[in-house]
């Protein structure tokens, strides 16, 4: 099954309808203004902070920051060595 792993920025009944029409299931946390607060799968919503730690592991990286090589191709592979750079790393 695929999961929508998002915020409380993200909780608006249309990106939910969107999110379930496409066959997933969206891990929101509900806004504290919300009427009727929806079920949260709190283990599942723990792994969005993995995620976000890798995004920031690659912002460190002032080459991919920056946006410094100029075409896609140079851009993907500089990401591609810095997340195995990152898993060599953790392994």
């Amino acid at each position: 099954m695929d999961y929508l792993l998002g915020d409380k920025g993200y909780d608006s009944d249309a990106i939910v309808a969107k999110v379930e029409a496409q066959g997933a299931t969206a891990v929101i946390p509900s806004r504290k203004n919300r009427k009727q607060p929806r079920e949260l799968d709190k283990d599942l919503y723990k792994l969005r902070h993995l995620v976000e730690n890798a995004f920031l592991h690659l912002k460190r990286w002032r080459g991919i920051a920056t946006r410094y090589a100029k075409n896609l191709s140079s851009f993907v592979a500089a990401v591609q060595i810095r997340c195995l750079a990152l898993w060599l790393a953790i392994s």
